[in-house]
């Protein structure tokens, strides 16, 4: 070791006045930085460097020496240090970006495989054997790169990476990789011991990171992590090899170096995980911790605790190497194997006081006064845990051991039926790391009662025993019987209400028709004052016929019809009328009315027990049509009748038969010619109406021979009394007049002042004397 105690010698004067790390590469060769500078026990022997990496930097730099921090704030006071750039760069201040690069330095495969990465560039190495006589070594060491950067989401992407590779040194095994997080299996990088940051990624083994370093940082890089230690079993005698080595990934930008600790490569005994606040594990109060140092063959062991010898067990002790833990501290092993050699361990214990739990008395209203009710213990955990926010109440047992031993715990907490009358349970109250107080739980009941009638309401609409019921009408029955300011509520079932969950609305519509029972909770500073029974009873309500409308003739004015109220399945006289018409009252109060007015008619029908139903009977008006005109237009066949009709009603038509058919068009399309008749009926049955109308029409030819066949010849539909101005003039072929008929006339017998007039066409004009008219021809035959 003289190598390790020179270069303290030679840089004692510099680095009591440095503010920051030096390094040297030249002091020590890779053999000395292995053998002299990293381990410390007599236990390790046959240590030969066998590979060491570097970047060229003109053969008088290399990316790995010895650095010490003797007066500085870094954490180690010596040891080696492998970068993944220049060694001078590594010293601080923080104040520039380490961002080396050499010619021809190649990445490591090996590093690559374990890690599952790949496109490694400057990797710098140091491979070396050795041997142990015991079955475990470690050393510890600390990662810094330029890669941390504080409030830049690169850090959660960017890492360089690291390994301490070791394997059998027969290869009978792969390499394995102890440069990870303790107790897992993750390698640590930027990537993986990080605080997170804030909108780019979360924290992830925050424990280890050390910190963001500032600019007087005494280390040339951004951030680094806490102090670790890597540890690997192995087997006594065994030849290892150890291969320690870090590259940059994927590009040569942004160093990053590995700090391993002067004289921490040790043969160890692991004495297990640290037992910290911080790593959420610590020891509770009371508990103890059996330490097991114990390594096979005749050795002794010294136990310190904070640096006082509190153990020792000569060489050759039997049953010993152990030690239990009753106390915090910082425990260190010193094993002396068989005389020959020193292995260490060490293991840091830290205690949390137990919290402590209040025993509390819950009072929950008991329906029956039995004893016995349900209770949701989670209620009072909050007092249970004296409102610490950092404890929780974890589980309730029946029994206080089976609290202490966390087994069989009530399953259904928030609605527990106690058993015997004021039983007590058991809560375990934890805080954040499984420590524990058990605290009693006593369950009483309230023998409060509540006297409350039966309350009713009236059905509507359909009257199926479905109501709405105003629970206000609760409060006010009961309000003289709770304490002022008591809290009400009504649930649906006594569990609903024993749990508090879905409690009703105020106007609550009920889903048991006509007879249901809810029940009501009163509260009174938190704690259950009553629960009692309310009974819903939905009272009697009329059934009465639908809402209907009615016709009134007003041609029968001021004749009445009569408007029933309507009551269903059952007699009339049991109930009490009001009537209304478009919402002013009547005086009538029978369960009829007669009536002559048209509107609303609306009865109100109300049973002896207050509820009321109501009915309208809408009285609309209609009467017998008035026919204004007959109007026909063309004649002969071809023409088309339309009745002009007015009125209130609904009307109907029908031609030349008062008993129909009928129909709803009032248009009738080429009638015969002659006389016919018009009825017009109202389809609500207020009467007919009707008038006569003719239909101009007039025969093609006549045969005046006396034979009494179409002697004459005259128009067809002719009523001199519905046109009496009418006058008919005939001419023959040549316009010569023949005669001229009016009212008079009983038609031409085809003579013309005594002359029989000869076979041949005539022509005639009628004139109606209104300015309408008629003009056609036809043949005389003899």
């Amino acid at each position: 070791m003289r190598y390790y105690f020179l270069a303290i010698s030679f840089f004692f004067f510099l680095l009591s006045n440095s503010q920051n790390i030096t390094v040297d590469s030249q002091l020590y060769n890779p053999q000395e930085l292995i053998e002299d500078i990293l381990i410390d026990s007599d236990c390790i022997d046959n240590v030969v460097v066998t590979n060491a990496q570097s970047g060229d930097f003109g053969g008088v730099e290399f990316s790995y020496g010895f650095f010490d921090g003797t007066g500085t704030t870094f954490p180690f006071e010596s040891g080696i240090v492998m970068s993944t750039g220049r060694l001078s760069n590594v010293p601080g201040p923080n104040n520039s970006l380490s961002d080396d690069d050499a010619p021809n330095w190649n990445g490591d495969d090996d590093l690559e495989e374990i890690l599952d990465e790949n496109n490694t560039f400057n990797a710098t190495i140091l491979e070396f054997n050795f041997t142990a006589i015991t079955n475990q070594i470690s050393f510890r060491y600390l990662f810094a790169s330029e890669e941390y950067q504080e409030n830049n989401s690169n850090t959660c992407i960017f890492s360089d990476l690291f390994g301490f590779l070791i394997k059998p040194s027969d290869n009978s095994q792969p390499f394995q990789n102890i440069a990870v997080i303790p107790g897992t299996n993750t390698p640590v990088k930027v990537t993986t011991v990080t605080p997170g940051i804030s909108g780019s990624c979360p924290s992830q083994n925050e424990t280890f990171f050390g910190g963001f370093n500032g600019a007087m940082s005494p280390i040339n890089f951004n951030g680094q992590t806490a102090v670790l230690t890597a540890t690997a079993d192995i087997i006594s005698g065994q030849e290892y090899t150890i291969k320690l080595v870090i590259a940059d990934e994927q590009n040569f930008r942004f160093d990053s170096a590995v700090f391993l600790e002067a004289g921490s490569f040790q043969a160890s005994r692991d004495l297990g995980q640290n037992r910290l606040l911080a790593t959420n594990n610590p020891l509770c109060e009371g508990e103890t911790l059996l330490l097991d140092g114990t390594i096979s063959g005749n050795n002794g062991y010294d136990w310190y605790r904070d640096g006082v010898l509190v153990q020792s067990d000569p060489v050759g002790c039997t049953n010993c190497g152990t030690y239990e833990v009753t106390q915090p501290g910082i425990y260190t092993l010193e094993v002396n194997l068989d005389g020959t050699c020193v292995a260490n361990g060490e293991i840091t214990i830290e205690y949390s006081p137990n919290p402590e739990g209040s025993d509390v008395i819950q009072v929950e209203c008991d329906a029956n006064q039995d004893g016995l009710t349900f209770y949701n213990l989670l209620e009072l955990a909050a007092d249970i845990r004296n409102n610490d926010p950092d404890l929780t109440v974890s589980n309730f047992f029946l029994s206080e051991m089976e609290a202490i031993d966390n087994i069989n715990p009530i399953e259904t907490p928030t609605s527990f039926e106690n058993t015997i009358p004021n039983q007590i349970v058991y809560a375990r109250v934890e805080n954040p790391f499984g420590c524990f107080d058990v605290a009693e739980l006593e369950l009483q009941i309230s023998n409060n009662t509540l006297n409350i009638p039966t309350i009713e309401a009236c059905d509507f609409g359909e009257l199926d025993g479905l109501t709405t019921f105003d629970l206000n009408e609760v409060i006010t029955a009961i309000d003289s019987q709770i304490p002022t300011g008591a809290t009400i509520n009504f649930f649906e079932t006594e569990n609903d209400a024993f749990t508090g969950n879905n409690s009703l609305t105020i106007n609550f519509d009920n889903s048991v028709p006509d007879f249901q029972t809810i029940f009501v909770k009163v509260e009174n500073n938190d704690v259950c004052y009553a629960i009692s029974e309310v009974d819903l009873q939905v009272k009697f309500t009329p059934a009465v016929s639908e809402d209907i409308t009615v016709i009134y003739c007003t041609n029968t004015f001021p004749e009445t019809i009569r408007l029933f109220g309507g009551v269903l399945n059952d007699l009339p006289n049991n109930y009490y009328y009001e009537w209304q018409l478009n919402g002013t009252p009547l005086t009538t109060t029978t369960s009829f009315i007669d009536v002559n007015e048209i509107g609303t008619y609306t009865v109100i029908i109300t049973d002896p027990n207050g509820c009321s139903n109501t009915r309208d009977i809408i009285v609309v008006p209609s009467e017998i049509a008035q026919i204004d005109a007959v109007d026909v237009i063309g004649s002969d066949t071809i023409n088309t009748i339309t009745i002009v009709a007015s009125g209130l009603g609904d009307y109907e038509y029908a031609l030349d038969n008062e008993n129909g058919p009928y129909q709803d068009e009032n248009v009738f399309n080429n009638i015969l010619p002659g006389f016919h008749t018009v009825f017009v009926r109202d389809k609500n049955g207020c009467g007919i109406d009707s008038e006569i109308f003719s239909v101009l029409g007039f025969p093609k030819f006549f045969t005046p021979n006396g034979d009494g066949q179409n002697d004459f010849w005259q128009l067809d539909g002719i009523n001199f009394q519905l046109y009496p101005d009418l006058e008919v003039t005939i001419y023959d072929r040549f316009g010569k007049l023949m005669t001229r008929q009016d009212s008079r006339s009983s038609g031409w017998d085809g003579n013309y002042n005594g002359t029989l007039m000869p076979n041949s066409d005539y022509w005639f004009t009628a004139n109606f004397g209104d300015g309408r008219t008629f003009t056609g021809h036809f043949a005389l035959k003899r």
